[in-house]
């Protein structure tokens, strides 16, 4: 699976004793009407628990130089959202400068092996114009490529080559 690249997302959702998160790439669109995902979250994390008990969940689907934040929300230190900058206006924890945003109510739990798969009806979202998302690939962050750069790079360096 490593092979397959993918966006990164950070999955959040609000509990009595604050915010809970989870970096994810299992993410899909579902369904347009209505608007639906499914999110994927390993049995084992706490955010699970804290999901199935709010019924709600956002998904920030992070930017180009996220990586930090992408990395944080995968660990398991104490408090994953000490010093991340969220959107203050949304009524879910949502991560500041992210490409795109949802948020859900659980319409579904199911089981799917080690993990279990959230369905949710999307109720809000919204997305940043001009903004890159971050990508994984083979165990590695990166971007998407921009086809005018690749190919003023190629040009650049074939006229060099040949100086």
């Amino acid at each position: 699976m490593s092979r397959f690249t993918t966006g990164v997302t950070i999955i959040t959702t609000r509990t009595p004793n604050g915010p809970a998160g989870m970096t994810a790439s299992a993410v899909a669109s579902l369904s347009l009407d209505p608007l639906m995902l499914l999110v994927c979250v390993g049995n084992t994390l706490a955010t699970r628990e804290a999901i199935s008990g709010s019924g709600v969940f956002a998904v920030s689907v992070l930017a180009q130089g996220q990586d930090r934040t992408a990395l944080r929300f995968a660990s398991r230190c104490e408090d994953k959202f000490a010093g991340v900058g969220l959107r203050t206006e949304l009524d879910l924890p949502v991560i500041e400068g992210a490409v795109a945003h949802f948020s859900c109510t659980v319409e579904q739990e199911l089981a799917g092996g080690d993990h279990t798969i959230f369905i949710g009806e999307v109720v809000s979202c919204g997305y940043s114009v001009g903004s890159d998302p971050l990508v994984y690939f083979g165990g590695k962050f990166g971007s998407l490529c921009d086809l005018d750069s690749h190919a003023r790079l190629a040009y650049d360096w074939q006229l060099s080559a040949s100086l």
